[in-house]
């Protein structure tokens, strides 16, 4: 099993582009079970701010779809925060949820992130995941 957080632009990016590699890993997340999604309240409530922002024009009813497949497929944990300095500090959800679940973090911003092995961009994941079986 391949447990896996992802960031906020992974998901909008998924949303945008149907075709495109975060697309590709959400449907696995969807469709899989090899794949085992975690989030937090925190990262749950980003999501839907950010999915409804009115400049994505993303639909009402794909809003709705992705947030309810979170919620069916994803685990809802509540990480304590880390103290690693981040370089970006709103995105500490991310990382200390990752990090308690053992989970890779998926990122469109790896600059945000400190530089661990476990952060990887969408491509970088599924390279990785396609190696190893998962």
């Amino acid at each position: 099993m391949t447990n896996i957080v992802i960031d906020t632009n992974i998901l909008i990016s998924a949303a945008l582009s149907p075709e495109g590699n975060p697309a590709k890993i959400l449907n696995q997340i969807i469709s899989e079970t090899a794949i085992r999604l975690f989030y937090a309240t925190e990262i749950f409530e980003e999501y839907n701010r950010v999915l409804s922002y009115e400049r994505l024009n993303i639909k009402s009813d794909k809003k709705v779809y992705f947030l309810n497949q979170i919620k069916q497929v994803g685990v809802l944990i509540e990480p304590t925060a880390s103290t690693i300095p981040m370089p970006d500090e709103t995105d500490r959800i991310f990382y200390d949820t990752a990090k308690i679940s053992g989970a890779f973090l998926v990122t469109g911003n790896t600059k945000h992130y400190p530089a661990e092995p476990f952060i990887l961009t969408a491509i970088g994941f599924l390279e990785r995941t396609k190696t190893s079986g998962a």
